[in-house]
């Protein structure tokens, strides 16, 4: 880099960037005498830049005000800033500025001390007791300079209270690299090259100074100190802003409110944090919100999130996660997104070793109801409601969608009803994809995020579930239906047996015993019947618009024998992997993490690109694994597939389809039938002026058209394949 160097009347060495001085120029005398006529200071003026454009330097703007060291100011002429209600003259008053650059028409008001601060044009900053920056400042980069330490590096301790898990910040992070880089600890080679993409992510962006940019306003705030503000910030009444920075741009806008305190972090574009929140070692995710005294420490909070009054303590937490309320914290867990953490929910600090070592991994959709504890280790499949109550064992819930509540005693099975989202609350669960897809504000979208409930990890899950009740079936089929087992059965022709007990019994108040659901106490599955067949429905109704929607893209009308066969043609990956909210194949995480090892990957936003090269094909990969699934149902290949098994795929989906939208109105409508729920208004009239009408509600209206299109697609999708 080159640099000038330049002599104070002490001789003192001051360097600055020779591009700095472009288009500026030394005071004049009259402009000397003019600033110390308004009482501001400077042992040497030489050192004070200003604007060399003509009539662009008012110094009668400048007043009461100390300057040390190396000093450049942009224009400076009379105007008025306005923002919201503050409105304040451009110029520099009540301040001390030292060894700082000053953009184009900023307003500096009552800024105690400001030292190596670059700030762009038409800043205000009003009202602040310190803004400074060290020469060695990471701005939260987990970073490492040369000239200091490897020790001093900031690491965020995720997922596990004993730090084995934790990774280092960088300005581009997003959950997918923190999954990855937290999940395969045991790759010392891949270790070794994540810190190289960090250091390589990050060594062209730092500087030697604080940044504030464009259009940035802050006031009232005590400190800021080694941040690098981004364009457009707004941050009032902050206590502390230390080692950090704010992703900020035009279009994503990020806030900062009154007694906010944020030490070693990266707060995402777009992000807000209020009223007396906290963040300690934290990379805070795009269109986040942070609030009402929350405390988000070693953790990294993922795109679309809203935690407000609680605490979170070393967690991994995929996009669009919600946790309100004062009493409920969240401690030590990787929770895949979508997930709602209820009041008095205390998820942490119950493990089962003297070590804070435990961890609990939740898939998405997770939803702890309320004052529900849990003892690490735990794990939950995804959109697992778990009902009130203390979960005094270990659990590893594998039923996706499902119910969990407690056992009669803290020494007794826990309860599940598998497939529970679809049987009683169809809409919730209905309504997900539709719900988090209009809460995306994100502008720009770095992250991949899958919020559709039919998709590939959740269908891989229930497949898993359908074999599990077919196992626990067949291990207890002598005492359900004693017709169906031989003396030298085989565990195949058992399981054969258990499949068909499954299909032509009507005895659906028989229960399962799942050992391995609880420790110790294991597990009673409630409607394993109802649960094995609409699971099925489940997979029969991804499988299906799956194939529908690839019909569309391609322009096809509908299935045939050729069209099948490009299907059969693409890739197919029966193992898919949650990374940080974009469902993957695992074949292609793991391509990934040999092309990093490999260096053929040397920067994270490489491995970004990467990531969206998978989500370009994940529709693809989607049509094949549909077949797949299909085959695995009907247990043959589809070129096998007769008209009747055509005739019950058309049967099921077609049922599904109408029971998700019918069961989704009923389900509204009991807001506005049910006695209790009427019971507040003394008419109908009042109702409707509070709630709405069913008939407004726009989710249902989406709904009842897309189920139309739906089935009238389904009538043709299997045409060309049939006799």
């Amino acid at each position: 880099m080159t640099t000038i160097t330049y002599l104070s009347k002490k001789h003192e060495k001051l360097n600055i960037e020779k591009s700095f001085l472009e288009g500026k120029r030394n005071l004049t005398c009259k402009e000397i005498t003019i600033l110390e006529k308004n009482r501001n200071y400077c042992e040497n003026w030489n050192n004070v830049y200003v604007s060399d454009e003509k009539d662009c330097f008012d110094a009668e703007l400048i007043r009461d005000s100390r300057f040390e060291g190396f000093v450049i100011i942009g224009r400076l002429v009379y105007a008025k800033l306005k923002y919201h209600d503050l409105e304040l003259d451009t110029g520099i008053v009540n301040s001390f500025i030292r060894n700082s650059i000053i953009g184009d028409d900023n307003v500096i008001l009552n800024v105690s001390y400001m030292d190596n601060y670059h700030t762009g044009n038409m800043v205000m900053l009003f009202n602040i007791q310190e803004i400074s920056c060290i020469k060695s400042s990471r701005f939260g980069n987990g970073v490492n300079r040369k000239d200091i330490s490897e020790d001093t590096r900031i690491w965020i301790g995720i997922r596990n209270e004993n730090d084995g898990r934790a990774v280092l910040a960088n300005e581009t992070m997003i959950p997918a690299d923190a999954y990855i880089w937290s999940k395969y600890r045991d790759d010392s080679v891949l270790m070794h090259r994540f810190l190289e993409l960090t250091d390589n992510v990050c060594k062209d962006k730092l500087v030697s100074y604080g940044s504030i940019g464009n259009n940035v306003v802050i006031k009232n705030t005590t400190l800021i100190k080694d941040a690098k503000i981004g364009d457009c910030s707004y941050i009032k009444g902050a206590f502390k802003l230390k080692n950090l920075t704010i992703l900020s741009s035009e279009d994503e806008p990020s806030q900062i409110g009154e007694g906010v305190e944020l030490v070693n972090g990266i707060m995402g574009y777009g992000s807000r944090v209020f009223y007396q929140a906290v963040g300690i070692r934290f990379v805070l995710g795009r269109n986040c919100q942070l609030k009402y005294g929350a405390r988000l420490i070693n953790s990294i909070l993922g795109d679309n999130s809203t935690v407000s009054c609680c605490e979170l303590l070393n967690n991994l937490i995929f996009p669009f996660h919600e946790q309100h309320h004062n009493s409920s914290f969240l401690i030590a867990t990787m929770v895949m997104g979508q997930s709602n953490i209820a009041a008095g929910a205390t998820i942490g600090s119950n493990h089962n070793s003297r070590s804070p070592d435990g961890e609990i991994i939740a898939g998405r959709g997770f939803w702890p109801g309320l004052c529900s504890d849990f003892k690490h280790n735990s794990h939950f499949a995804s959109f697992t409601l778990a009902s009130k109550g203390s979960y005094q064992h270990e659990l590893d819930v594998q039923y996706p969608f499902a119910l969990l509540l407690p056992g009669d005693t803290a020494n007794s099975p826990v309860h599940i009803i598998p497939a529970w989202w679809f049987m009683y609350d169809m809409f919730a669960i209905v309504r997900n994809n539709y719900k988090f897809k209009k809460r995306d504000k994100r502008v720009v979208k770095i992250q991949n995020i899958e919020t559709n409930p039919f998709a590939p990890d959740t269908m891989q899950e229930t497949l898993k579930a359908v074999k599990k009740i077919i196992e626990l079936t067949a291990a207890n089929l002598s005492q359900l239906d004693a017709s169906y087992v031989n003396e030298n059965d085989s565990p195949d022709s058992l399981r054969q047996s258990a499949k068909d007990f499954l299909h032509n019994t009507k005895n659906e108040k028989f229960t399962l015993f799942d050992v391995q659901s609880q420790k110790k106490h294991g597990a009673i599955i409630y409607k394993p019947l109802k649960a094995y067949k609409v699971y099925r429905q489940v997979l029969k109704y991804f499988a299906v618009k799956t194939l529908m929607e690839f019909c569309h893209r391609n322009s096809f009308v509908a299935l045939e024998e050729i069209i099948l066969s490009e299907i059969n043609l693409l890739p197919l990956y029966t193992e898919w992997v949650n990374v940080g909210g974009q469902v993957m194949p695992k074949k292609k995480l793991e391509k990934l993490i040999s092309l990093i090892k490999e260096k053929k990957i040397n920067d994270w936003e490489q491995v970004h690109a990467f990531y969206n090269e998978v989500q370009n094909n994940y529709d693809d990969y989607k049509a094949r694994y549909s077949v797949e699934i299909l085959e695995q149902l009907y247990s043959r290949s589809i070129k096998e597939f007769d008209n009747e098994i055509y005739s019950d795929i058309v049967d099921d989906v077609s049922n599904m389809s109408e029971l998700m939208y019918n069961s989704s109105v009923e389900s509204r409508e009991k807001d506005f039938t049910d006695y209790y729920r009427c019971m507040p208004y003394d008419s109908k009239e009042e109702m409707t002026a509070v709630l709405g009408s069913i008939k407004d509600n726009d989710f249902l209206k989406e709904l009842e058209r897309d189920t139309k299109n739906f089935k009238k697609d389904l009538k043709i999708l299997f045409k060309g394949l049939t006799l």
